[in-house]
């Protein structure tokens, strides 16, 4: 679903504070995503961050465009109810996100973990 879907879906994530965990996670095939969690929710999801396009003016300077709010695709992988229980699961995830296909560590970190209920995604 859309970003403003999601947050349609249910007013708790709108109103929610959230913590991000990086935005330079990447799937087998280099698709990159941003990882946040909704602290009211507990809901832990990745949002797919579609190819920007970059462009360059007259004048040389490369403008990269503003993505489209329907672009920006939103998955619940997680719910983990306390805030501890999420960092106990990520810790290291600095490491750990900037290497090839990251999501298959953030995969096997969360479905270790008794704390959190791993979504189908």
């Amino acid at each position: 679903m859309d970003i403003e879907a999601f947050y349609e879906q249910n007013e708790a994530r709108r109103e929610s504070a959230e913590l991000e965990y990086g935005d330079e996670w990447t799937d087998a095939t280099g698709n990159r995503y941003e990882l946040a969690w909704v602290e009211d929710t507990g809901e832990l999801y990745l949002m797919v961050e579609p190819e920007a396009v970059v462009t360059e003016d007259m004048f040389g300077d490369f403008l990269v465009s503003d993505e489209p709010v329907g672009e920006l695709q939103v998955v619940v992988v997680a719910t983990v109810r306390s805030e501890s229980d999420l960092e106990d699961r990520l810790a290291g995830w600095e490491d750990h996100m900037g290497e090839a296909n990251s999501l298959r560590w953030l995969h096997q970190r969360l479905s270790v973990s008794g704390d959190a209920d791993l979504d189908d995604a």
